[in-house]
């Protein structure tokens, strides 16, 4: 008998994946059962639902196809065509977008494609530097960013802040190609209209990476970038809570030509990704992120954005009266710096938490004298925490926890550390906490 249905086909896998790889499917049962019994404190997670997931696990995933839609080079996309063009659609509708593209592979495949389309080798871009919390991709010299182009960073001033006068004056004294805003660990809004003043003074492009801000971009609780930055890239997962993958956005400059080329934003944008830089698309997760933009636009995403604000302010609150040092002082948006002190590193600290099923990353912060795999600081996201509907006091609860654990440990090395009591109370209490505070979207 055939089957002609979505559920069957999935129904009928996760059945033989019981039978036939026991130990895998033992794995990824642990590792649901690990994400609802742990405090997720990392910025750039958060949970999928259930229909995202199911869209993630189609027989789209066979189908083969390059191009976009109606314009493929292989036949068999009928389906294809559909579902990408409600991605594209839904995708321009939430963001205010005239051009969407939902085919890149992440956020930062996406960012590539961009520079690689628009720049040449060795022209310069100015994007923030990795200290003051930008992202690999904004110009690392790890990385293809940093290599390919002439790489120039900005930074931020001891009150967090981008410092603009800096943006300014590198911009006329090195004339960038490229401006890049945005960043992987900033706690504060970003002034997209002055960088768009200042890309303007020296005929630049400016791309706009929102990764870590796209939810609260749409759900209107940071201001959008669409239409002062030439390009918006971002991923679709974090606070968007869709599948891993990447989108490229333009507003109001899609159909005006690049500066220097004989070529419009949008069809340099369409060709970035196939053919220069992609193959087929994995068409399977351009049906979730169309599930993805389409659950954005409902009043309990908003609802979600705005707890995330909430949650944000109520924790540096609590860590402000700890007097644990906050980057800046606070956050606008979902982040929240911390610089450790004495010789307690990001690399201890997200270790110690871990024992306990707090979970947190280390993280370079401004001044930073550690390299980037000891760091001196942390990095703390709030998304997960509103997905579980976390109020004010269990903040205040989360914070404590933090601090005990902080407080009770001694560094041996960068990354070694002994306990001076024992702490295993912390995790039967984080334990609770989750009991009390449950993913919404993973209840039956």
């Amino acid at each position: 008998m055939l089957i002609n249905s979505q559920k069957e086909l999935v129904l009928k896998g996760y059945d033989k994946l019981s039978a036939n790889y026991a130990g895998i499917c033992e794995i990824l049962d642990n590792e649901v059962l690990r994400q609802q019994k742990t405090l997720s404190l990392v910025a750039s997670c958060c949970a999928v639902s259930p229909e995202v997931l199911a869209a993630m696990s189609s027989a789209l995933v066979n189908v083969t196809a390059e191009g976009s839609p109606t314009f493929r080079y292989h036949a068999g996309c009928k389906n294809v065509d559909l579902v990408e063009q409600i991605a594209i659609d839904s995708a321009c509708e939430l963001f205010g977008a005239s051009y969407a593209n939902v085919q890149p592979h992440s956020a930062s495949s996406a960012n590539y494609e961009v520079l690689s389309q628009l720049l040449s080798p060795g022209d310069t871009i100015l994007g923030m530097d990795m200290d003051s919390g930008g992202h690999l991709t904004h110009g690392s010299t790890v990385t293809l960013s940093g290599t390919y182009y002439n790489s120039v960073g900005y930074h931020t001033k001891s009150d967090g802040e981008i410092d603009f006068e800096e943006v300014e004056d590198l911009a006329l004294s090195i004339k960038p190609k490229l401006i890049i805003c945005g960043a992987t660990a900033y706690s504060r809004e970003i002034d997209f209209q002055k960088f768009r003043e200042i890309a303007d003074k020296v005929n630049a492009i400016l791309l706009a990476d929102i990764s870590h801000i796209a939810g609260l971009v749409v759900a209107g609780y940071h201001n959008s970038p669409i239409n002062f930055a030439h390009v918006t890239t971002t991923c679709t997962h974090k606070q968007l809570a869709g599948p891993r993958g990447g989108l490229i956005l333009s507003g109001k400059d899609a159909d005006e030509l690049v500066p220097g080329k004989s070529i419009t934003f949008r069809k340099a944008l369409q060709r970035a990704v196939f053919p220069w830089m992609q193959g087929a698309p994995a068409v399977n997760i351009i049906a979730a992120k169309a599930v993805t933009f389409q659950k954005a636009k409902s009043k309990d995403f908003k609802e979600y954005i705005y707890r995330i604000r909430e949650i944000a302010n109520s924790m540096v609150e609590e860590f402000n009266k700890r007097g644990l040092e906050v980057i800046g002082g606070k956050s606008e948006n979902h982040t929240i710096l911390l610089k450790l002190h004495g010789n307690i590193t990001g690399y201890i600290a997200e270790k110690a938490l871990e024992k306990y099923s707090i979970i947190v990353n280390k993280n370079r912060v401004p001044g930073e004298t550690r390299n980037s795999t000891v760091t001196s600081g942390l990095r703390i996201g709030v998304g997960a925490l509103a997905q579980r509907n976390i109020d004010k006091e269990g903040c205040i609860e989360i914070v404590g926890l933090l601090c005990e654990v902080l407080e009770n440990i001694i560094p041996t090395t960068d990354k070694e550390f002994t306990e001076k009591c024992d702490l295993s109370e912390v995790k039967d209490k984080v334990e609770k906490i989750c009991i009390k505070y449950p993913i919404k979207e993973y209840l039956n």
